[in-house]
């Protein structure tokens, strides 16, 4: 365990047992989400590889054009 996540816990310790609970229960749904992502990502990753060579070869076409900061 690093020295931060030490801290982080010595700190979680403090808080009341309902307050450690709404902790523990944030912290718990924040990593299943990137667990999610993660997975969601890597079952995309193809169409993603798709895509950049898609965009790549259009630029490469000049078909594309530089973004214009003040239409942002």
């Amino acid at each position: 365990m690093t020295t931060l996540l030490q801290q982080a816990f010595a700190e979680a310790a403090k808080l009341s047992p309902a307050e450690q609970d709404a902790l523990a229960s944030r912290l718990l749904a924040e990593l299943a989400a990137e667990d999610d992502f993660d997975r969601a990502i890597a079952r995309s990753a193809g169409k993603l590889a798709n895509l950049a060579r898609e965009a790549l070869a259009e630029h490469a076409a000049g078909k594309t054009e530089e973004l214009n900061p003040e239409r942002l």
